[in-house]
């Protein structure tokens, strides 16, 4: 069996980091990298101590200033990558600096590193039992929702800190923009997106004080976070925006292209300037939603028939319901068609999603 390294990115760690790390070494998880991310002065004698820790390969990366806990293990995993004995090791298993991940789970994700070579693994806790903080169930259960809504993947714990990272993934991971707590959410919607397969290893869950030794910022971070997971349907929107413009300029071109020849009449100028204009804004809106927003590198001419597929039906449904409520409210027609497409705007985000650009 190979080895796995245990890695922690630690600021201003409590004391019972050194205990913790001594119950790794009596657990034979000998190799241990740190990053010290800029802690205060008065910690440098907790990580002086462990890197003295006797027979075990124990590493100390330190940072001059506190970078966040994305560019700590993202620093991390390019150390480890250029290892001269990297193929001794099976990859990395991150655990807290706080004590709140138990060896037992540490060592249950290093047998899964192990077990599932090219799988990301996920140490996750359960929110609902009464020990976790208000403010944590809260948040976890928020950001698991959203990643459901618009990414059609149930993640139970999406910021647990104790991971897995297979050798084989860990070099993919260091392209991940991001420097702080955001950047372990970066990582999952990297996975959905390059269709890693992700795997949930269910740990015991621990709060010491109310959760009150986190560096985790439960505004800036928060928002941060969200950021990143609304950041698909952002450029959703931006593209729809972005394509409807190009619809309108086109038509005007078009327009004023067919005038020029006198013997067009103007219902057909109309029409053939409304058509070539739509393929030509659904076209950009197409490739627009697949190389930025969904990010799928599959079968284009198979996701493109589905996409005009879509656009088709939508079309219809949305005549078909316009029609039908004018008839029945008598409400102006803009307004309705406003309203009906608005909401086929919305289901169309989750059926490109799950249809038209749908992963394994």
């Amino acid at each position: 069996m190979k080895k796995t390294l245990v890695l922690i990115p630690a600021l201003n760690p409590p004391k019972q980091l050194i205990d913790y790390v001594k119950s790794l070494l009596d657990n034979n998880l000998k190799d241990i990298l740190l990053v010290d991310d800029g802690s205060k002065e008065e910690f440098k004698e907790i990580f002086e101590t462990i890197e003295k820790f006797p027979d075990a390969n124990i590493k100390v990366f330190r940072h001059a200033k506190n970078f966040g806990k994305g560019r700590a293990l993202k620093n991390a995993f390019n150390y480890f990558l250029t290892l001269p004995n990297l193929d001794e090791y099976n990859g990395i298993v991150t655990a807290d600096s706080d004590g709140q991940h138990r060896v037992e789970d540490v060592i249950k994700l290093a047998k899964e590193v192990e077990e599932n070579p090219d799988t990301l693994i996920l140490g996750c806790r359960d929110f609902d039992l009464e020990q976790v903080p208000p403010k944590s169930k809260f948040g976890n259960k928020i950001t698991n929702g959203a990643f459901k809504l618009f990414y059609g993947k149930n993640i139970s714990d999406t910021q647990t800190g104790l991971r897995g990272f297979p050798t084989a993934i860990i070099k993919d991971f260091l392209d991940i923009a991001g420097e702080r707590f955001e950047y372990e959410t970066k990582m999952l919607i990297f996975c959905f997106q390059k269709e890693i397969p992700i795997k949930e290893v269910v740990i015991e869950t621990i709060y010491f004080n109310d959760n009150s030794e986190t560096h985790f910022n439960p505004i800036i971070d928060s928002i941060k976070i969200y950021k990143v997971t609304l950041s698909p349907f952002l450029k959703y929107i931006a593209s729809a925006v972005s394509s409807f413009i190009l619809d309108i300029l086109s038509f005007k071109w078009i327009l004023a292209l067919l005038l020029a020849f006198r013997n067009i009449e103007g219902a057909a100028v109309i029409t053939i300037a409304t058509v070539v204009a739509r393929i030509i804004s659904s076209t950009f809106n197409f490739y627009l939603n697949k190389k930025f927003v969904f990010k799928y590198e599959k079968n284009t001419k198979k996701s493109l028939l589905k996409y005009y597929s879509l656009c088709a039906v939508q079309m219809l449904i949305s005549a078909f319901f316009v029609t039908l409520v004018w008839k029945h409210t008598k409400y102006p027609e803009t307004s309705i068609k406003i309203v009906v497409d608005s909401i086929l705007f919305l289901l169309s985000y989750f059926i490109q999603q799950r249809w038209v650009f749908k992963r394994k």
